[in-house]
């Protein structure tokens, strides 16, 4: 009988969510991307998990989500960058197959969009057991990583890093592998975490790469059990602490009601925690389809707020 009511009240609590999502007006609007000189990081975001980064003259998209509908959740924000604003792609990474963070076609038409500006399709990365998933969308290679491998794509390196989280897209298929990304080149780094709890990898992560951008994720984490597998924002600020990072960028909130906290929570807490640790300018928010330019010489030691120019 207990195994009958918990039953019943996930699918009341889902029923809601999707409810919500579907009568809740689409807010927010698209923009064209800022483009970085190859001797900057331009970090654009495109809305949950979704970026375009510009790194070492590299193009590349971390969980591309463009899609209106994830089966029956709706997004609530646009995207805030469309596709045909894209230039072309050299990579796209996939941090794991969870429909959120990949979906089959956003990446079939980022590839279509890239060949017919440069006649050659992108190359894809995923962790382990993910490549069946996206074989047959015309990528011109896919490389597929386990926790701690790298790969040298053009002038940047990739390394897949872990995570606490899990990787089926199904309820049967956990044998997927998912994790977090650093990429580096030009003398930049930036790691993207994927979704994650708070784990000690964050330190371990912060020990071996330095990354100087952090994109963490702050959102679904209510009811409390979800902190088992995503960060809140306090949580994720704490993994910013552990990376030792110059600057951190929130993502994973407030374009898909996936969990039970209000939409419009989990950015005013990550702010407030922020400013109580004494880090609030370090911490860079941005709005869909905002670029960020990030200029960070070695020679600069810790000073967050002067190195940072915003492009949009």
């Amino acid at each position: 009988m207990a195994g009958f009511e918990e039953k019943a009240r996930k699918l009341a609590y889902l029923s809601e969510l999707v409810g919500q999502s579907a009568t809740t007006p689409l807010a927010g609007s698209s923009h064209e991307p800022t483009i970085a000189r190859e001797d900057e990081l331009g970090v654009t975001f495109i809305g949950h998990s979704s970026f375009f980064l510009q790194i070492c003259g590299q193009n590349v998209l971390v969980d591309p989500v463009f899609a209106k509908w994830l089966v029956v959740l709706r997004r609530l924000r646009v995207p805030g960058v469309r596709i045909p604003d894209l230039p072309p792609i050299d990579v796209v990474l996939l941090s794991h197959a969870h429909m959120d963070h990949l979906n089959r076609p956003s990446l079939r038409r980022i590839v279509r969009r890239t060949l017919e500006l440069s006649g050659r399709a992108p190359i894809a990365v995923v962790p382990w057991g993910v490549e069946n998933l996206i074989r047959d969308l015309g990528f011109s290679r896919i490389v597929s990583l386990e926790w701690w491998q790298s790969t040298r794509l053009g002038r940047v390196d990739i390394t897949l890093t872990p995570s606490k989280h899990w990787g089926a897209r199904l309820f049967n298929d956990t044998y997927r592998g998912f994790g977090g990304y650093v990429v580096r080149g030009g003398g930049h780094s930036i790691y993207h975490s994927g979704d994650t709890a708070y784990f000690n990898g964050f330190a371990e992560i912060g020990r071996r790469f330095a990354p100087d951008v952090a994109l963490l994720p702050i959102g679904a984490y209510s009811p409390d059990n979800f902190r088992s597998v995503h960060t809140s924002p306090e949580d994720a600020l704490q993994g910013f602490l552990d990376l030792g990072s110059k600057f951190m960028v929130p993502m994973h909130f407030g374009t898909f009601r996936l969990s039970a906290e209000p939409v419009g929570e989990p950015l005013p807490r990550l702010l407030a925690a922020a400013r109580a640790a004494g880090v609030r300018e370090c911490v860079c928010p941005l709005a869909e389809g905002e670029t960020r330019i990030f200029q960070l010489p070695e020679s600069d030691a810790a000073a967050c707020a002067p190195a940072l120019a915003v492009a949009n």
